[in-house]
This record gives structure tokens, sequence and C-alpha cells, in this order.
């Protein structure tokens, strides 16, 4: 089976010297690539953009210890996919149920911002995660970058598959993409992405996940 995801990956110059940095600053951080955590067989993928500093780039797991993910995880244990509403470190006894979350760079960037390169790099992973789902599967693409990662990682034309936020895209022979503004910091507080819109999200997620069963 072809990676979807290599702990020592160092391909990309800018991003593995600036974990150096970093892990120079917080001896304590994981400062590597943070693996896909979640169900291996799941059938509703969540693909992020990418660790942050103090979150995920600190605990190892995606979207913990940042404020991202204390709305995501509050989404996936209303609607069921989780047994907790907190993922508090990568070694608590959080499960996700037919659910994984990943990001579409593995590493953390410098001010959250890969350059495309880099997004292209790591897109291999990425492909080869999405091709282990299964036809039925959902996936939920936070943000722009991380729906059009989705989209050349399965290798169809931008153009014919735009981002908006609840916008669905049944991609040929493949999954149905559903798109969300992502869940950080700046979207939350400035209203861009409310509460009551994510959670919108998922219980369409749910839904479409029940008519495929």
């Amino acid at each position: 089976m072809k990676k979807i995801f290599d702990a020592t990956c160092r391909a990309c110059p800018r991003l593995a010297g600036f974990l150096d940095t970093v892990k120079g600053k917080y001896p304590e951080y994981y400062c590597r690539p943070v693996p896909p955590f979640g169900d291996p067989a799941a059938r509703f993928l969540v693909v992020g953009l990418a660790p942050g500093m103090h979150g995920a780039n600190a605990s190892g797991r995606p979207f913990t210890g940042d404020h991202a993910g204390i709305l995501l995880y509050e989404m996936l244990h209303e609607f069921g996919f989780s047994s907790h509403a907190e993922s508090a470190s990568a070694d608590d006894s959080l499960t996700l149920a037919n659910t994984r979350v990943t990001n579409a760079v593995k590493c953390l960037p410098p001010d959250n911002k890969p350059v495309g390169a880099e997004i292209n790099t790591c897109n291999t992973f990425l492909a080869n995660e999405l091709n282990t789902l299964p036809a039925d599967a959902v996936v939920l693409a936070l943000g722009g970058i991380a729906h059009r990662a989705i989209i050349k990682a399965v290798g169809l034309r931008q153009a014919d598959y735009k981002f908006g936020h609840a916008s669905e895209h049944a991609l040929p022979n493949k999954f149905l993409l559903l798109d969300s503004y992502h869940c950080s910091r700046y979207n939350t507080n400035t209203g861009r992405l409310t509460t009551e819109m994510f959670r919108g999200i998922f219980a369409r997620v749910k839904e479409l996940l029940q008519a495929k069963q």
C-alpha cells in the first residue's frame, strides 16, 4: 500500500528547517509531520490545512491544542463522530467513529502559510489517503486550500470544482466533497463562520452518510 503518511519526511527544506527552529525553542513540542487521526476505515474524512504552531505541531494530533480544534471536536461529538467533545492531547482516551481527521500539509508552515511547492509535495500523501476511501465516503474540506489540494489529489480540474461554503461536489468515480469555511479563530471571531453555520455542515454530513448506507 502506498504511504498516506511519513513521520520521517523532510522533503520540504523550508518546513524542515522551520520545524528544527521551533523544536529548539519549544523542546517539548512534537515538531514533526503530524499523522492523520481516527478510523483507518472511515467513511468520513475531514481535511484541514496544516498543523498550528501551538496546536497540532505541539500535540502531535490534528486540531488538538489550538482554537480551531475546539469547535471541530465539539461538532464531531455532537453528531456522534467522536467519543468526547474535546481533544486534549495525543494520548487521551478520545476515539473517532467512522471518521478520520487529516491535513493537506502535514508539517507546520511559517505564519500558517504553506507555499505552493510544499502543498504539491505533500499532495502525494493526501492522494494516497483519499484512495483508501470507499465510494460512499464524504470528505469535508475546511477552507479553500484544503479544497484545492483535494481536487488536485484526485486529478480533476480546479475550474470545474469551485470552493464555496456548504458547496457539494460529486466527484466522478470518487467520494462526495463538501466545503466549509475553516474553523479558525479569525473566521469564528469575525462571524465568517458561526457555530450554527458549522453545525449545519455536520448535519449535512450526517444526512449524506445515512443516505448512502
